[in-house]
């Protein structure tokens, strides 16, 4: 066969024309003279075939990426090593160098090109969210039959900057564009679902007590047609603190800890320790707080039985003995609740 083009009749042919008429012609590979990317100008995060990219990308490994997509090498190029080059950078725009070595029918061919690539600078739809105070959850800090101290609200605060900060590392939205202050309590104000919830269990972790969570519609979709609901998650925490006195199933205790799920309880009279869920946080009376813990003084001791000295009237009263009270001596100061007229030694 012969080659159409030159007439040659000795050379390796490739369809119709020879290895070296085909090579004048062919193109190892195809750069745009001219590339665009998008970038949010706040997180310089990337927009990639419609969707942005939640990570943090340097500036340069942006002008390389796109390099990388926009550059196409032909089928019949094998053990191709393409060398990307940035020249200099002005403003937005990037004057970048490719440079290609492959194989084309077992011929070793070079190809340059100089192309540049537009940096556009934009917003992406998280950031514009961030930048309007977007939130998708309320989560609502209070207290049961009680104000919240302030202690308590400080703790709180630290407790939601803290799981925010954890959050961060994976969520975009986890951030509080705003805390209402309220006479009944704080209302934290959460970008994102997710990171609405692990507030709210955290703050469960802390104090304990009830939550639950309500649903709002604020809007529709028009494209969609669907809702668009926001979160409303209530912490409730419960009315006692520990060392506080309570009544729960005809047994008076006075609360060792409360967690997340539930408290533990020593009865007064027994010291037999109870595990109460925090579930059943309406069915238990608060009977006395810890500040109503009066102190007095040891006047006599008995196998049977340990003397105080009530300190309202003075008087002398009697406390059936206990192994705790064993190592009490006369002149030693104790610690007593009133409940039901009746005292109460504790810890």
């Amino acid at each position: 066969m012969f080659c159409p083009e030159c007439g040659s009749t000795d050379k390796e042919m490739v369809g119709d024309v020879c290895i070296d008429c085909f090579l004048k012609e062919f193109q190892m590979i195809e750069v745009p003279k001219r590339i665009e990317v998008q970038i949010c100008s706040h997180c310089n995060s990337k927009l990639e075939e419609g969707k942005w990219s939640d990570e943090f990308i340097p500036e340069e490994e942006i002008i390389y990426r796109a390099l990388e997509r926009n550059i196409k090498v032909a089928d019949e190029v094998s053990n191709e090593n393409i060398v990307l080059g940035i020249e200099q950078i002005k403003g937005t725009l990037a004057s970048c160098t490719v440079e290609a070595i492959g194989e084309v029918h077992g011929v070793q061919i070079e190809e340059n090109y100089d192309t540049e690539v537009k940096i556009l600078k934009t917003v992406c739809p998280t950031c514009s969210k961030i930048q309007s105070g977007y939130y998708e959850v309320v989560v609502q800090f209070r207290a049961d039959n009680r104000e919240i101290k302030e202690e308590e609200y400080a703790k709180a605060d630290e407790i939601v900057e803290r799981t925010l900060i954890k959050q961060s590392k994976n969520d975009k939205l986890a951030y509080c564009p705003q805390i209402a202050k309220l006479k009944e309590g704080y209302d934290y104000y959460i970008g994102s679902f997710k990171s609405g919830e692990k507030v709210a269990e955290a703050l469960m972790e802390e104090f304990g007590g009830i939550l639950k969570k309500s649903p709002r519609l604020i809007s529709e979709d028009k494209s969609t047609g669907k809702g668009l609901y926001r979160i409303w998650i209530s912490v409730r925490i419960p009315e006692f603190e520990t060392n506080d006195f309570i009544k729960y199933d005809n047994k008076i205790m006075q609360v060792h800890s409360i967690s997340k799920n539930s408290l533990v309880g020593a009865e007064i009279s027994t010291d037999k320790k109870h595990n109460i869920p925090m579930k059943n946080m309406e069915d238990i009376e608060l009977i006395k707080k810890s500040d109503e813990i009066e102190t007095t003084t040891v006047i006599s001791k008995s196998p049977q039985f340990i003397q105080i000295l009530d300190p309202v009237d003075y008087s002398a009263v009697d406390i059936n003995m206990k192994e705790e009270y064993s190592n009490f001596n006369i002149g030693d100061e104790v610690k007593l609740i009133r409940i039901n007229d009746y005292i109460y030694l504790v810890n």
